[in-house]
């Protein structure tokens, strides 16, 4: 088990170390320069610019230096902002959107594979019916055309639920509702396939032979190995939910990352868009670790195999 944590750590530090290079190329790649657009700029200030963020060097002497400052932990200073690092804005935030993508994500991990199981256990009848409709809804329909929809015919005629801002609980309610609806949708799909495959599995059957409990069998035999499909989906999922934030903080108008990301790349902000990127690739990473770990306390044939 030790090598293989060990082994698992160092691809996630190359696959880390890939997506910083990979972004940095391409953000130094698209042509022009962040301060040429900002009209007839006298070319003493342009250069002074230029020197502060260090875009007078060669690329690859640029690429070294970053690589140093992003192993210290400093994403450096905003092209922008002349108040706040690119870390003081990751810091005020990062909060803002893991408090929007928790609850996105409860609601979907809650509400997901009980739709799915559900469905499954009503197979083909009004219930099953009415889980899939839901599961399609929110497979077809974007996160931020459900959250315009729900600014439209929610906020606007429910009494108590504000159109956007943040500050209250009542403020989370639409934008994780919109955010949680695809991976909700997709989790119960998931599940329902799942959950009627293993139903049909002999040991299911043998179970039921013996007199156990409907309830017993399904919870502690049946769920336990169909949510496996559902838990290796997660870091997928997760990764949907950062991505689905961008766009759902700025039509909500959340203060969150995802807010200065799209912020960054309309103003190209090279430091704000490299370490906010960046932030969110280790998130990711780990998230994948973590549910490649959960697998072997779902299921310890996992764990004997990895050891074999």
């Amino acid at each position: 088990m030790g090598r293989y944590l060990v082994k698992r750590i160092a691809m996630a530090v190359v696959t880390l170390f890939t997506i910083i290079t990979i972004t940095f190329v391409l953000m130094h790649s698209v042509p022009g320069n962040p301060f040429r657009k900002e009209g007839k700029m006298p070319a003493v200030i342009y250069e002074n610019l230029q020197k502060k963020y260090g875009l007078d060097k060669p690329l690859s002497q640029q690429y070294v230096i970053y690589l140093g400052n992003i192993a210290r932990g400093d994403f450096g200073d905003s092209m922008k902002s002349r108040v706040e690092t690119v870390n003081d804005m990751i810091e005020r935030g990062f909060p803002v959107s893991a408090t929007l993508g928790a609850e996105a994500l409860l609601i979907a991990i809650t509400f997901g594979p009980l739709l799915g199981v559900i469905a499954a256990l009503f197979q083909n009848k009004w219930p099953d019916y009415m889980s899939m409709v839901i599961a399609i809804v929110g497979i077809s329909v974007p996160s931020f055309v459900m959250g315009t929809l729900f600014i439209q015919f929610l906020a606007r005629n429910i009494p108590g639920i504000p159109i956007g801002g943040w500050g209250t609980f009542a403020h989370t309610i639409l934008p994780s509702i919109a955010l949680a609806m695809m991976p909700l949708a997709t989790m119960a799909r998931l599940m329902r396939s799942s959950m009627l495959e293993v139903l049909n599995q002999d040991y299911i059957k043998t179970a039921q032979s013996k007199g156990l409990k409907r309830s017993t069998v399904i919870i502690k035999h049946a769920v336990r190995n169909a949510v496996l499909p559902v838990v290796s989906a997660l870091g997928t999922i997760v990764s949907n939910l950062l991505v689905g934030s961008f766009v759902i903080e700025k039509i909500f108008g959340i203060p969150g990352l995802g807010y200065f990301f799209v912020s960054s790349i309309t103003n190209r902000d090279y430091p704000l868009i490299m370490g906010t990127t960046i932030f969110y690739a280790v998130i990711l990473v780990t998230m994948l670790l973590i549910v490649d770990f959960a697998y072997t306390i779902i299921d310890p044939r996992i764990k004997l195999m990895r050891e074999a």
